[in-house]
């Protein structure tokens, strides 16, 4: 059986949206892990989170009525499953649900209305590790991190404030990643330096750490979110800090959706005459690929399955290895040898 996502709220299935905002609002408030420190108010806080963010979206909240949590995350088939082709996903950081709802990530700031904010961006990459680090501002999600990362198109929003401060525009920045780090995901540690208030109004420098994990098969132009995370000003919302993938210039490959194409250089006399050849490939193994059977045309392409990048929805499934072939043409013939070629050839 899945999540009763409407005996979590503690709401009937007939509950209008302002009956699940204000469950919600009740939930966070009780469970907020900064204020209730029993065993299970964490894990309580997470399912709260999680059920708001299914029932506060029609779209969601229609297939949950229809096919139930399992369904709901595309874990129905052939019987009456989700069959819109769509799959959710909880991004698991409650923090991040309770600060666009109440807007704020300190949980009471908001009623006490405490402190305004002021700006200027610097981000640095400190290296690619697989291990978070220690820092005094603890993991994503923690009670004193950041307030939580997610991927920018990961969930909606419905904030029940009618008026709030004006936000600053995304800052966003280029986190650039070789094949080698899509291809098998990796954690990128990266320092945000920005300017905080102080409680007399004075402005003062703050670097802050992050850990953005790199998930296998990541496209170019993924987003991680990291919100309120911008300069403080007073009087205005802290911008959100975006982290926009891109991928490095590989010096064998090139990346075409979850393909990889490599060019193998081949003579004139290799393509008409065939050769034995070997291609790599990003898991290390050698391929080898003989033509000796055919003539190499330049707009030949073979495609070998299974040895691309993993499917960013499905990584034990990968895309394909192109092998495209550059031909190098001799530069100059001899008379002998043009009158060779017209005698053999048609």
């Amino acid at each position: 059986m899945g999540k009763d996502y409407y005996k979590i709220l503690g709401i009937p299935r007939s509950a209008t949206d302002d009956e699940i905002k204000k469950a919600y609002r009740k939930l966070a408030l009780r469970y907020h892990p900064d204020k209730n420190k029993s065993p299970n108010a964490e894990e309580k806080f997470k399912e709260v989170a999680e059920a708001y963010e299914v029932l506060s979206d029609k779209s969601k909240r229609d297939l949950y009525d229809k096919y139930g949590e399992e369904g709901l995350k595309g874990g129905v088939r052939n019987g009456g499953g989700n069959s819109q082709g769509f799959t959710y996903t909880f991004h698991g950081d409650p923090r991040a649900t309770f600060a666009q709802f109440f807007g704020s990530s300190n949980p009471f700031a908001s009623f006490f209305d405490m402190s305004d904010n002021l700006f200027n961006n610097n981000v640095f990459d400190l290296d690619t590790e697989h291990d978070f680090f220690s820092s005094p501002f603890g993991g994503l999600g923690s009670r004193h991190g950041l307030g939580g990362a997610f991927r920018s198109h990961s969930f909606n929003v419905h904030t029940p404030l009618k008026k709030e401060k004006q936000q600053d525009p995304p800052i966003e920045h280029d986190l650039y990643v070789s094949l080698e780090e899509i291809y098998n995901g990796c954690v990128k540690k990266m320092k945000i330096s920005r300017r905080v208030l102080q409680p007399d109004g004075t402005p003062k420098k703050e670097d802050k750490y992050v850990s953005i994990s790199i998930k296998p098969g990541w496209k170019s132009g993924t987003k991680v979110t990291f919100q309120k995370e911008g300069d403080q000003t007073r009087g205005k919302i802290p911008a959100d800090i975006v982290f926009i993938i891109r991928d490095k210039p590989h010096p064998l490959f090139k990346r075409e959706g979850s393909d990889l194409r490599y060019t193998a250089r081949l003579t004139l006399k290799q393509s008409l005459c065939g050769v034995v050849f070997e291609v790599p490939t990003m898991s290390g193994d050698k391929l080898r690929i003989s033509t000796m059977q055919e003539i190499i045309k330049p707009n030949t392409v073979k495609r070998i399955q299974g040895y691309g990048l993993p499917f960013p929805k499905d990584t034990t499934r990968k895309g394909d290895l192109l092998v495209a072939f550059d031909i190098q043409f001799p530069e100059k013939l001899t008379p002998t040898q043009k009158e060779l070629l017209r005698d053999m050839l048609p």
